[in-house]
């Protein structure tokens, strides 16, 4: 409990601090990236090597990071994020939840992000891209949003390079993105020598066009992939019950009953 003395770890005027899952507290900005469930189906399905070291890249908040590193999916995992309001506050979460020894939060162009910032050549790497090309779609009023949504620093391609520069032969790169650019995101990973190993496709409701995609590529791998049968996040259009698959997700931070 915080005395007279204390200074708030956030700034009521412009964030917010919430209580997420695995009891992480998370401190967001008001106007800015807020968790959702991207964020957790991407943490959920990464691959796991408990005694590994992992990447993100363009952590936001950092709440993918603190997910990973509560259920101990790796041993290690550097943080990068190159807006520096989003660093300091993913640096903040990070001490927040006493997580200091297992993450390290690095201010970095995913474009020049090299082994040196990561302490050598990692197992995993994870990501949650800018979706949209610099041009497309409705401006956002907020500068920091339009970095967070638009590939101003680095798109598909850029993602797909620093992280085959930053795997071991053989390591997996995890990615959540919009379906519509599924041919871009392939061809950027083949383009960096990952190949695309599984994927599922999620969807809001269970006739309604998918939402994301989620694909694992593996650096080095062999031609082939693996679809999972769909993933519905609710069980009807206007309800906020969840389908027995994402209850599943929600309860054992996996994807192993989708897909192996």
């Amino acid at each position: 409990m915080l005395s007279g003395n204390d200074r708030l770890p956030f700034d009521p005027g412009e964030e917010r601090l919430d209580v997420i899952n695995e009891n992480l507290s998370l401190i967001s900005r008001k106007r800015g990236l807020t968790f959702g469930t991207d964020s957790y189906l991407l943490a959920a399905f990464t691959r796991a090597v408990p005694s590994g070291r992992a990447v993100e890249l363009g952590c936001g908040t950092g709440v993918a990071s603190l997910l990973c590193a509560e259920k101990g999916k790796y041993s290690f995992v550097t943080a990068a994020e190159i807006q520096e309001k989003y660093a300091d506050l993913a640096r903040r979460n990070v001490e927040l939840n006493g997580l200091k020894d297992k993450i390290a939060v690095v201010r970095a162009d995913v474009r020049d992000l090299t082994e040196k910032d990561t302490g050598g050549p990692c197992d995993a790497v994870f990501a949650n891209p800018p979706y949209m090309k610099s041009g497309a779609g409705k401006a956002n009023d907020e500068e920091e949003m339009t970095v967070a949504r638009r590939e101003i620093f680095g798109g598909a391609e850029d993602f797909c390079a620093a992280a085959a520069r930053l795997l071991k032969y053989g390591g997996s790169f995890s990615v959540i993105y919009r379906p519509d650019r599924t041919a871009d995101l392939f061809c950027a990973m083949r383009g960096a020598g990952i190949e695309p190993k599984k994927m599922v496709a999620v969807y809001p409701y269970v006739d309604a066009p998918p939402c994301l995609i989620l694909v694992e590529g593996r650096r080095g791998g062999g031609p082939g992939i693996t679809v999972s049968r769909p993933l519905i996040i609710y069980s009807e259009h206007g309800r906020t019950d969840y389908t027995d698959d994402m209850a599943k997700i929600y309860e054992g931070f996996t994807f192993e009953h989708l897909i192996g």
